[in-house]
């Protein structure tokens, strides 16, 4: 890539300028663009990585105990009790806090052991992220410039107007790398876009980060705006400067699914200075038994608008609804004293299924309803 570039500056410069009104224009257009280009190329490049903090490795002792450890509760539990005073929010899929056997560390949210990008020769991660989009930006910048000042003399040159000597194919090589290359970047760069303006990373838009209520691509999306400032900082004017902006330390992320008061499942919840009650007395929830049952969607078909007219229609001509009219009719002879008893299952969803007729008449009256209103 550095040859690759290398070359466009000393084509553009050589070839594509006629008179000297010309250089002027095209070096005064061309050097702001090179020199952010570049500065993010070497920021991108020279960016010290960074591993986890270390309060998240593991003792000796402590890992030794964990991977000796066969039983796979009781390693859970152990991991619990490591990673309870850390800010993460990640889990396995298992519900696990995240292991990393090689490094011996409970891993940071969204860490992840990475391979260098082979285009700048470093890892890509929190504290260079910056530096990279807008490199992938101000590349395609310089390729779309140096297209556009070559263009003039590559019509020339099909046209038959370029001379004779070896610079129309300067020229001809000039344009088409500059096209290609370019092409080939907007597809890339509108794609870390995409990912800057969702929070995500790379890997995430493949695998979901999972948290503590499963898994969510959407986890650390805090909005588009403020997606954005996470990456670029709240400064407008060093968003285009390849400086650090970024928001927070790489550790710890702010997430959608954090709620009011932080209830961490692996250690003490904080108290509120509220009065919480006596420890004698405790507040209830009144249950609604006609609406807490397992069925209690269908008797309130008569009340909640499309969706339950459609569910009536089709109840009344379910095949099931003879066999609980039956257990229904049943029912209320046992109750009545007279005949057999009803199983015992039958009870719960018998009770909360309106009566034959009743279902009839909700249905006739919903019908009215359409036709006059």
């Amino acid at each position: 890539m550095n040859d690759l570039f290398d070359t466009l500056i000393f084509l553009n410069i050589s070839v594509t300028a006629d008179t000297v009104y010309e250089s002027v224009i095209f070096l005064l257009l061309y050097h702001p663009i090179l020199i952010l280009f570049v500065w993010s190329y070497y920021q991108t490049i020279f960016a010290k990585l960074r591993g986890p903090p270390k309060e998240f490795y593991l003792s000796q002792t402590e890992w030794q105990r964990l991977e000796s450890e066969s039983n796979e509760n009781n390693q859970k539990q152990q991991l619990e009790t490591l990673a309870k005073k850390l800010p993460i929010q990640n889990r396995t899929i298992a519900g696990f806090p995240r292991y990393c056997e090689k490094c011996k560390t409970i891993k940071p949210d969204r860490c992840h052991h990475c391979s260098v990008c082979s285009s700048v020769n470093n890892c890509v991660g929190f504290h260079n992220y910056k530096f990279f989009v807008l490199f992938l930006g101000y590349a395609l910048l310089y390729c779309f410039y140096v297209a556009v000042s070559s263009l003039k003399y590559f019509l020339a040159f099909w046209s038959g107007g370029a001379g004779h000597g070896t610079g129309r194919f300067h020229v001809l090589f000039l344009f088409f790398v500059s096209v290609m290359f370019g092409i080939s970047l907007i597809s890339l760069f509108a794609y870390h876009l995409y990912l800057t303006v969702h929070n995500r990373s790379t890997l995430e838009s493949f695998r979901a980060p999972v948290f503590q209520t499963g898994p969510d691509k959407d986890g650390f999306s805090l909005g588009t705006g403020a997606n954005f400032a996470e990456v670029f900082g709240d400064n407008r004017l060093s968003w285009f400067l390849p400086v650090f902006t970024s928001h927070g330390d790489g550790v710890r992320f702010p997430s959608r699914l954090q709620p009011s008061i932080n209830y961490n499942t692996m250690g003490t919840t904080p108290r509120s200075e509220q009065n919480l009650g006596d420890g004698v007395t405790f507040p209830t929830r009144t249950v609604d038994l006609d609406s807490d049952g397992l069925l209690g969607q269908r008797q309130r078909w008569m009340e909640e608008g499309d969706q339950a007219e459609y569910c009536a229609s089709i109840w009344t001509r379910s095949p099931n609804t003879k066999l609980v009219d039956v257990k229904l009719h049943e029912s209320m002879r046992t109750i009545g004293g007279c005949l057999k008893s009803m199983p015992i299952q039958w009870a719960r969803p018998i009770s909360s299924i309106a009566p034959p007729h009743r279902r009839e008449d909700a249905t006739i009256i919903k019908r009215m309803d359409f036709l006059f209103y």
